[in-house]
């Protein structure tokens, strides 16, 4: 659950780190940063998704300086190849979360953020400079939209977060793309890469912060290693237990997970058609 402010009421910074790093790794994290800690990494260690929500709406001006964070975000060449819709309307978003499988959180949430990856704007802008876009019909136009993206919507969350809202990401737009974009009336070369839901976090429902690999297993020093330590994954599939069962979740061991979720295409839930859906989104993919 979230720290509270009774329980950094005497804390120092070194404290807090240790606190944080402890629900992010578990009791035996090894020393991280050495003290070292700023309210921005404060923010970005105790993230936790939220799908439990208050019946608030998110004011406008706090969704409009979240998008200016995101428009702070790097972008290759400047392009700014994404976009974002927020969708409050309810009759929109039950639409929507039907594609995604009627989530809770979708259907509490007072705002639903939609990522774009958006090169139709780049084409429009070459027309009217009567230009070629060539460039844009190969892989690399769509996956750099992407990646722009995912880095606005990121830093966009940071700011929900750091000013007490609560968030979370939804891929499973990707289920039925085609359908969120009549929804939202995109045009050609516009994709919707995943969902965001935004709100106050509801009081009564605590949410821990879900623990994450070991540093080791992601943190390779010069070279790749491919082979992560046995010792270091079965020790995240014990702390990740201890976590499914404060939340009274089902438990299962990461790895049993992650073999479960990359099996079959069936597992992908319709993304195995992405390439074709993309095609029908104006995307050559060259």
């Amino acid at each position: 659950m979230p720290i509270t402010a009774a329980e950094t009421l005497n804390d120092t910074p070194r404290d807090r780190l240790e606190r944080l790093l402890e629900q992010r790794y578990g009791e035996n994290h090894p020393l991280v940063g050495h003290g070292i800690s700023t309210e921005t990494i404060d923010v970005l260690l105790d993230h936790r998704s939220v799908r439990s929500y208050l019946p608030k709406p998110v004011p406008a001006e706090v969704v409009e300086l979240a998008i200016a964070a995101a428009q702070s975000a790097p972008t290759s060449s400047n392009l700014q190849a994404w976009s974002v819709v927020a969708v409050e309307d309810r009759e929109r978003k039950a639409r929507i979360n039907a594609i995604a499988g009627d989530q809770r959180q979708i259907n509490q949430a007072p705002l639903l953020l939609i990522w774009l990856a958006d090169l139709s704007r780049l084409r429009r802008i070459a027309d009217a400079e009567g230009s070629t876009s060539d460039g844009l019909d190969y892989v690399e136009g769509f996956l750099l939209a992407v990646i722009d993206a995912a880095l606005a919507a990121q830093n966009a969350l940071v700011a929900f977060e750091s000013l007490g809202l609560g968030t979370c990401y939804i891929g499973a737009l990707r289920n039925d793309p085609a359908t969120v974009a009549r929804e939202l009336d995109l045009p050609a070369l516009v994709f919707p890469v995943f969902g965001l839901t935004v709100g106050y976090p509801d009081p009564a429902i605590k949410t821990d912060a879900k623990p994450r690999l070991p540093q080791p297993t992601v943190l390779h020093r010069e070279r790749y290693s491919e082979n992560p330590s046995k010792a270091d994954l079965g020790l995240y599939n014990e702390t990740l237990r201890a976590f499914q069962k404060i939340q009274s979740m089902t438990p299962i061991d990461w790895s049993e997970q992650v073999s479960r979720r990359i099996a079959t295409k069936e597992a992908l839930k319709n993304r195995d058609k992405l390439r074709d859906v993309l095609e029908g989104f104006g995307f050559q993919l060259k």
